[in-house]
């Protein structure tokens, strides 16, 4: 009866073990291997006492139970505390180890010496062992290390349970209950039971509520449950190099997409001669492991539409905290890549058609500004072509800065004041005819008038671009009509400024808008010879122009007198 109730509990902790084996994973604790290891060789040594003949064959037998006991609850309290997500320092472990060893070197002491057990005796009742002890001073300690690891698995579990959202619910729960069952049988289960030891059923109990356990773990552990998944679903290929470049191993997609792999063996170092791709990016990586990512194409010359674009992704291999090598994940983005593409195509036709809106709306108030001074120079009998001519010559001297290099104005600027240049005397549009169709020269009084329509143009060019976007040209339009009639000496108007307080753009306008008033006819007088223009023109730097512009006058000189040759001036 005794030892086919022991016989059958050590076969159910065989059987116990043997499932757990084959639902073992890598990411199982070590604690859980040893708890279902431990439970047989207890169990084991019920089996063994209950067919003992001799003292010394149920003492042998003891030995093993306790080697169980001894370790088993250490055990229990570890797995605890890792699934509770509960750090013992590495010390604290090493010792309790060292305290379950001490433990279990004094019951190896039993027969020997009286610190485990003072006194033992053995008999056959009713055709069964029976030992009779007396404990010793080291048994009480295993009792108080018992209960030790008891109250602290106990802290754990219910410290999770109340403060750690993220254990699950479950998973205590089942903890709690073999960790109360074996410790209700140990102290209750031999006073009420006296002919059978109710331990082993406890730990076989324990046994069913750790396989539930482990059941769960493996859906709980979301970094190893997404890679297992990755890989088994066989849409990701993973290649594996140790940190000398050294070939570890790939699953079967990575060797559909890299044939090469096929070729290669274990413990192979890469080459270019077999996989000069690979190398690459492993080199690349090693060098810089910000630069990861890398594309692979897999093209097919006999069916173009299957060919795919995999994303090779370069990581460390680690062991832990540790690096042994490479990990390269192929992931196939054949069809981002084509959406990207589409969009890409999508993109510049909408690029090219806005480009194409905004050129013609451009045009449209290009030709508007152009046709309302027009209109404006279509007033004055004086200066007719005055504003093409201007334009053309800002146009040479804007050219003559750019090839020199030496004033550094942006391409952007140059754009806008050449654009500009037509609009510089828009202000006329509030002169009084009067004044402005007067064929001969003005009168001091209608000078002053005349003077208004540099403010005048400011403000119109204003109102004319208060809406647009382009800031820099309406900055620059503004100051072109504004500040044209100003001089370097400050004897200018409208506001009289000097030197490098007039804007660059009205100074560069002012040589171009002097210049053709010097060498164009006019109602009141006859157009001047270049070489009178000239002396005027260069008598002026300094006083009337800009003196740094001196030189550009005079390397655009030709070109000016070559433009007006060409023209009725």
């Amino acid at each position: 009866m005794v030892a086919a109730y022991y016989s059958v509990l050590f076969l159910l902790s065989i059987v116990f073990l043997v499932v757990y084996v084959f639902m073992w994973h890598k990411h199982f604790d070590i604690t859980l291997t040893m708890i279902f290891t431990f439970i047989s060789i207890s169990c084991l040594g019920y089996v063994m006492y209950s067919h003992s003949e001799t003292i010394g064959e149920s003492i042998l037998s003891n030995k093993i139970i306790y080697l169980g006991a001894s370790f088993l609850q250490y055990f229990i309290m570890l797995s605890i505390l890792n699934m509770c997500e509960i750090k013992l320092s590495k010390c604290v472990k090493d010792l309790l180890f060292i305290c379950c060893m001490v433990l279990y070197g004094s019951v190896l002491s039993i027969g020997h010496t009286t610190i485990f057990y003072k006194s033992i005796s053995f008999s056959i009742v009713d055709g069964n062992p029976e030992l009779t002890r007396e404990y010793g001073f080291m048994h009480t300690v295993f009792l108080a290390m018992i209960v030790l690891f008891f109250i602290i698995s106990f802290v754990a579990i219910i410290y999770s349970f109340f403060k750690k959202k993220q254990i699950p619910r479950s998973i205590i729960y089942l903890l709690f209950l073999p960790y109360v069952f074996s410790i209700l049988s140990y102290f209750v289960g031999r006073t009420l039971v006296k002919k059978l030891d109710i331990i082993p059923v406890a730990y076989i109990f324990a046994e069913v509520i750790y396989l539930l356990i482990s059941y769960r773990l493996c859906l709980y552990d979301i970094d190893d449950t997404v890679v297992d998944s990755l890989v088994q679903n066989g849409e990701t290929g993973f290649i594996a190099f140790d940190l000398k470049q050294r070939y570890i191993g790939s699953n079967e997609t990575a060797k559909k997409i890299l044939p090469v792999l096929g070729e290669l063996y274990v413990d192979e170092r890469i080459n270019n001669e077999k996989a000069s791709n690979i190398l690459g990016w492993l080199s690349s990586f090693t060098k810089n492991v910000y630069e990861h990512e890398f594309i692979h194409e897999l093209h097919s010359e006999s069916d173009p539409a299957s060919d795919r674009i995999y994303i090779a992704n370069v990581s460390y291999l680690y062991d832990g905290v540790k690096k042994r090598g490479y990990m390269v994940t192929l992931t196939d983005d054949t069809q981002n890549r084509k959406y990207i593409q589409l969009l890409d195509h999508y993109n510049e036709d909408l690029q090219n058609e806005v480009d194409e809106k905004t050129r013609h709306i451009v045009e449209m108030h290009d030709n508007l500004i152009m046709s309302l001074a027009a209109m404006v120079e279509s007033r004055d009998n004086s200066t007719g072509g005055h504003i093409k001519r201007t334009s053309i010559g800002v146009r040479i001297l804007i050219d003559e800065i750019q090839k020199s290099g030496k004033m550094h104005l942006s391409d952007e600027f140059c754009r806008n004041i050449i654009k500009a240049a037509p609009m510089h005397d828009l202000g006329k549009i509030a002169v009084d005819d009067a004044v402005l169709r007067k064929p001969g020269r003005f009168t001091p009084e209608e000078f002053e008038k005349m003077k208004h329509h540099s403010a005048e143009g400011a403000r119109v060019i204003h109102e004319i671009l208060l809406k647009t976007d382009d800031e820099s040209f309406k900055l620059i339009a503004e100051n072109v009509a504004h500040y044209h009639h100003e001089r370097w000496d400050g004897s200018g108007y409208p506001d009289g400024l000097t030197g490098e307080n007039i804007p660059i753009e009205a100074r560069i306008m002012a040589i171009a808008d002097v210049y053709d008033a010097l060498v164009s006819k006019r109602v009141y007088k006859d157009s001047m010879s270049f070489e009178k223009a000239n002396d005027i023109i260069t008598s002026g730097m300094g006083s009337q122009f800009d003196p740094s512009l001196e030189p550009y006058y005079k390397s655009a000189r030709p070109r000016l007198e070559a433009y007006y040759n060409s023209i009725d001036h």
